[in-house]
């Protein structure tokens, strides 16, 4: 099967934005950044649940415009069920806006709370138990969605090599 889209989707700390470059390097396709980061380093952690909208919406937008670069699979390093995630964990609920939602990526790679959290000024839940809650919340959101997944652990090398396998496994399965 032809996979349009691959996701990387998961708590922060985990390693996705490295990973998205190294796959986008990999398969010679585009990796499209994390909107959020940007939104994040331009006005900052305050953030509310228009923001939340706001940078879901960047993402969506960043998602669809992609493809038309020719070059498959698009990587791409979270999406809007990340975003609709973020505000589980920082509200408690979320916009309509999340639900309605419909853009899905073909594949999504769940990467495991299993490497160090780090600090670096925008993350904010790095206790074991609130790492334990996003992973969770990640991974149940996934499972709602009954959108096609796999679970992606290990560290360095061996992190990216089982991320290959699950998209390798993923065409193969169709």
């Amino acid at each position: 099967m032809t996979l349009r889209t691959i996701c990387l989707h998961g708590p922060e700390s985990t390693g996705k934005s490295t990973m998205a470059a190294r796959l986008g390097r990999h398969f010679g396709t585009p990796s499209v950044a994390e909107f959020g980061r940007t939104y994040t380093e331009a006005f900052g952690t305050d953030w509310t649940m228009a923001d939340l909208v706001e940078i879901a919406r960047g993402h969506d937008a960043k998602s669809r415009a992609a493809p038309a670069l020719g070059a498959l699979p698009v990587i791409l390093d979270t999406d809007p069920l990340m975003t609709a995630v973020w505000a589980d964990m920082l509200f408690g609920r979320r916009d309509p806006w999340f639900d309605q939602w419909n853009n899905a990526a073909d594949f999504y790679l769940l990467f495991d709370i299993d490497l160090p959290w780090e600090a670096d000024g925008t993350r904010q839940f790095g206790t074991p138990e609130l790492r334990r809650t996003f992973f969770e919340r990640s991974k149940a959101e996934l499972v709602r969605r009954q959108v096609r997944w796999a679970m992606v652990k290990g560290a360095g090398s061996r992190r990216y090599l089982n991320a290959l396998d699950a998209i390798e496994e993923a065409r193969r399965e169709g």
